[in-house]
């Protein structure tokens, strides 16, 4: 029997037969042949694994074909977030401006002055390229970037508080994405923190209190991914930057996502503004480029000239720097903000949190019959009214009214159905990512620019059979 198997599979096509035959020569053209070795090694264990001998010359260099045009697809890959979280952490936060997006392929494609002064010939600063336009915008003396909050926050503390204190009221020592502390940042930057106050309450006496002959800084942490409510007290940074002053200490306030506009404008929430934490008399403000600038992932440090040109000399500014394409992108969108009064119409995160209601409305039931055809008799699809959420921890408690699709399994529901047609959206050409509340799938709308790219990827919907009533 065994000898019988044997001979049988010895009719299996050789790695050779199939790699000298026509049906191999487009892939091994595509992809090399190195990679078409073993993808039809592969090929040829697969069958010899499940003993199926039919598989010709023609099928292995097919299969192997797939195989490498499948490892070939970025990981990377574009999905439509109808999650309702506008800059939402897990699925890249903002969205470039175009102008964004074509000054950092410019960057890519060509040799740049990233370091070079043009017009003296000599070496030049990356942080040139934005100083100008960080000083009009915030009010502040200087500015320097790295390549997120995080790292900014880093930084101050390594330069000003390295082997001193830092004093941080109880309340604001919060725990960002991914299970990243304050207090573990502190450390790592080799300060000695030094908590005030309680959860709920700190004063001023607390933090006076506190100051003493080792404390290199007083950091106020905007706690922009949390709130406490009832019986509560904080000192504002306009208080805490006459402290401050009136003890020789560097106040820094990291806003976290940090806004140069007032939102309010938008419909939203007011979000302190970099500009006004920097006439409150802040001696550095930190902040985020990706959150609600609506930019690319970087860190910024702003205020007193003297404390810049000392964050400027630290080792470590040179680890944390941005590369050439997010410095172009960012300097695009910086530029954007000279102009408030078209922010809305070019950068897209403004653009997706001030969106009206009506319209979104409006494109959901436009896309409801497409929904409804895909998902089949299994469910049922309506218009629904929702909230959006901004994300990336602003304005953690705000939410924006807006409109969407939800589906519900017909009858009994069932959560199994509704994580499989969840699934069922996720394995699209394009992902859709939605979220499931309260027994209903929903796909929030509000950062879906149209509906033709939407609708074209629904022909790609496969249920499960079970999902579909046909079980």
């Amino acid at each position: 029997m065994v000898e019988a198997n044997q001979s049988s599979l010895r009719q299996l096509p050789s790695v050779d037969e199939v790699l000298r035959s026509p049906f191999a020569a487009h892939p091994i053209k595509e992809f090399g042949r190195g990679a078409m070795l073993g993808a039809v090694r592969a090929a040829l264990a697969d069958a010899r694994k499940t003993g199926d001998t039919t598989r010709d010359v023609e099928f292995i260099a097919a299969a192997a074909s797939e195989t490498l045009r499948a490892e070939a697809e970025p990981n990377l890959r574009p999905v439509f977030n109808l999650t309702g979280t506008v800059l939402h952490t897990n699925l890249g936060r903002a969205l470039l401006a175009d102008q964004a997006v074509e000054a950092a392929v410019t960057a890519m494609r060509s040799a740049v002055a990233l370091e070079f002064d043009v017009g003296g010939g000599h070496r030049g600063e990356r942080d040139d390229h934005v100083r100008e336009l960080l000083r009009e915008l915030t009010g502040a003396e200087d500015a320097t970037i790295v390549n997120n909050n995080a790292a900014a926050v880093l930084l101050v503390l390594n330069t000003f508080a390295r082997a001193r204190q830092a004093i941080v009221s109880r309340g604001e020592l919060i725990e960002i994405g991914g299970a990243f502390r304050l207090p573990e940042i502190m450390s790592r930057a080799g300060a000695k923190l030094v908590e005030v106050g309680t959860t709920n309450r700190t004063h001023a006496k607390d933090y006076i209190g506190a100051i003493a002959e080792k404390t290199g800084l007083i950091l106020k942490v905007h706690t922009s991914n949390y709130r406490i409510e009832g019986f509560t007290k904080e000192v504002a940074a306009g208080e805490l930057s006459k402290i401050a002053r009136e003890h020789n200490v560097t106040l820094v306030n990291d806003l976290g996502s940090g806004t140069l506009v007032d939102l309010r404008r938008f419909g939203l929430a007011h979000e302190p503004t970099v500009a006004e934490a920097v006439a409150e008399g802040a001696d550095l403000v930190t902040f985020s480029g990706d959150k609600l600038l609506g930019g690319p992932q970087t860190g910024f440090i702003v205020g007193r000239k003297d404390l810049i040109a000392q964050l400027s000399r630290n080792p470590m500014k040179r680890a944390l720097r941005v590369d050439k394409i997010r410095l172009a992108a960012l300097e695009a969108t910086l530029r954007l903000y000279r102009d408030p009064d078209r922010l809305v119409e070019r950068v897209p995160t403004l653009r997706m949190l001030a969106r009206p209601k009506q319209e979104i409305e409006a494109l959901a039931q436009g896309l409801l019959p497409a929904v409804t055809e895909a998902i089949g008799a299994a469910f049922t699809a309506t218009v629904i009214d929702c909230a959006s959420q901004i994300g990336s921890g602003a304005l953690p408690v705000e939410t924006v009214p807006s409109a969407g699709i939800g589906i519900q399994p017909v009858g009994k529901r069932s959560g199994r159905q509704l994580a499989s047609l969840s699934e069922a959206f996720r394995r699209l050409p394009i992902p859709v990512v939605g979220r499931i509340e309260d027994q209903t799938l929903i796909l929030d709308l509000r950062c879906l620019p149209g509906g033709a790219g939407f609708v074209a990827n629904l022909a790609a919907l496969k249920l499960a059979e079970s999902d579909n009533g046909l079980a």
